[in-house]
């Protein structure tokens, strides 16, 4: 059978195969590649997004970013991944800054790697990170209240969102669910991205801290353009292409140490 001959299924399932290998496909590749027209793939991928198999953007499609369940899950995977990047992270803070974590794993990991002695002040709407300062001297404690999203863990909503405009940060540390040089930074629900854009608009530079699985994938709800973006710490063995790209639009990419 000619590949102008295959079935929708068969098309998906061969589109899906170069999407998990290549981490990303292009439309004009593909209609080349299957012998078949361009309108013939781009129903394809719109076909597959639906099903939740990608998302597309501008000429093609990136894998879906990865749901690893509920904050409570969240924490306990991968903790030597996260602290290695937290402690890239950190690197990034300056003495007296306002510093903006919201709600993830790896944010918490940050949390713990905060310098001692800096008279940093850290907002958060994440009781995790509250629960995780709260004790420290050394450093100011903001915490955005409003309704918790128990599987997110953070506070959200409008009181939450209206609370954190209020607060000009010079570094937001933003939780991803998935992040690309096309699609930027994205989430994975709807309230959370809305938060997190607000807190984003509001802050003088965004830093986006993402593990490899995260990287080069998209999630349903934009969060902010890769031009927002002004730095992205990566783990020490991310794909070098992908740092590259980021670099190429100005994004300072940072490599966390190796983890044995």
């Amino acid at each position: 059978m000619s590949a102008e001959e295959l079935l929708p299924q068969q098309r998906h399932r061969l589109i899906l195969e170069r999407l998990l290998a290549q981490g990303r496909v292009i439309a004009v590749d593909l209609a080349r590649e299957l012998e078949v027209s361009h309108d013939t793939i781009r129903r394809d991928l719109r076909e597959m997004a639906a099903a939740g198999q990608c998302r597309r953007v501008y000429g093609g499609a990136l894998p879906l970013a990865p749901d690893n369940g509920p904050i409570a899950l969240r924490q306990t995977q991968a903790p030597g991944r996260k602290a290695a990047l937290a402690r890239a992270a950190v690197g990034l803070i300056e003495r007296g800054q306002v510093i903006f974590l919201d709600a993830g794993s790896t944010n918490i990991a940050i949390a713990q790697a905060l310098p001692q002695g800096y008279g940093l002040t850290v907002v958060t709407n994440a009781p995790a990170i509250a629960a995780a300062l709260a004790l420290r001297e050394d450093l100011q404690l903001i915490v955005i209240g409003g309704r918790v999203d128990a599987r997110i863990g953070a506070s959200l909503g409008r009181v939450a969102i209206r609370d954190a405009q209020a607060i000009r940060s010079d570094l937001y540390f933003v939780g991803v669910c998935g992040v690309d040089t096309q699609a930027g930074i994205s989430a994975l629900d709807y309230e959370d991205a809305q938060f997190k854009q607000a807190v984003a608009a509001a802050s003088r530079a965004v830093v986006a801290v993402a593990a490899d699985e995260k990287l080069g994938t998209a999630a349903p709800f934009a969060v902010a353009a890769t031009d927002d973006l002004h730095a992205l710490v990566i783990e020490h063995g991310a794909d070098a292409a992908q740092a590259r790209a980021f670099e190429g639009l100005g994004v300072r990419v940072v490599r966390a140490e190796a983890v044995a």
